[in-house]
């Protein structure tokens, strides 16, 4: 790979619209490993911003610390125009709080609830708003975007497939209504059918207005849906730009597209 190059602005087309999130300098350590070194990163409003390399690279440790479930060691995170961590702030603002200001992490794994029921783990997606009308309403929205939950609305997760876990993991936190949407490898383990859905649904998404991060190990994909993408290496952001622009870039054809 080559040496590491400063992360690239975000695209014009998306300087015209607010930043919802920034991420300045960020370095995190792992006891004396350092995971994340000075990380950049800006995602606007609308947008689809896929955060692609290897294992290991950084990609969930970047999403872990700006949904506040890592502390940083030095940098800075912005939400919606307030910082939220690191530099100017006295103290993090916690996980919980995140949630409550809109932002969500589906993480990876799915991390959902076997011992409940598929709609109680909706339920509990939406515990940061009162419950009434609205929550029933995006229940039901949930059930006619992954119909499969709508069958299976009180068997218990943990009977689910890989895949169907993962539609619910993507569907609870979409109860929340998030005005960031983050996303920890949604396709990892699941058949091409499958991968196939989820992409489709976070298409959906973007079209009505939602912003994701999504860090994805399927570079191909994340690419084709993405408005930008950062390429993570060793805790380091080595390139930064739209996603058709990395799709053709040489180095990373070679080094996540198989090319």
């Amino acid at each position: 790979m080559s040496a590491p190059q400063a992360a690239a602005p975000a695209a014009p087309e998306a300087k015209r619209r607010p930043v919802l999130l920034r991420v300045e300098g960020l370095d995190v350590f792992y006891g004396g490993i350092h995971a994340l070194k000075g990380v950049g990163l800006e995602v606007c409003e609308g947008e689809l911003v896929t955060l692609i390399g290897c294992n290991g690279a950084g990609k969930s440790t970047t999403l872990k610390a700006i949904a506040g479930l890592l502390k940083p060691k030095a940098g800075r995170i912005e939400f919606l125009g307030e910082p939220i961590s690191g530099g100017g702030v006295a103290r993090a603002v916690p996980s919980h709080k995140l949630v409550e200001r809109g932002l969500a992490l589906c993480p990876e794994g799915r991390r959902i609830f076997p011992n409940l029921s598929v709609d109680e783990n909706l339920d509990l997606g939406a515990y940061t708003r009162p419950h009434g009308a609205e929550v029933r309403e995006d229940l039901e929205r949930m059930h006619k975007t992954f119909p499969i939950l709508n069958e299976r609305a009180k068997q218990l997760a943990g009977t689910l497939s890989g895949g169907e876990q993962q539609m619910l993991a993507i569907a609870r936190a979409l109860m929340s209504r998030p005005k960031l949407l983050m996303l920890d490898e949604p396709s990892l383990g699941l058949a091409p059918k499958i991968v196939s859905r989820i992409f489709d649904v976070l298409v959906d998404l973007k079209s009505k207005g939602m912003t994701i991060l999504l860090v994805e190990q399927n570079a191909r994909k994340a690419l084709e849906v993405a408005e930008r993408g950062y390429v993570l290496e060793t805790g380091r952001v080595i390139k930064a730009g739209p996603a058709k622009e990395l799709s053709h870039d040489p180095i990373v054809q070679k080094a996540y597209l198989g090319g």
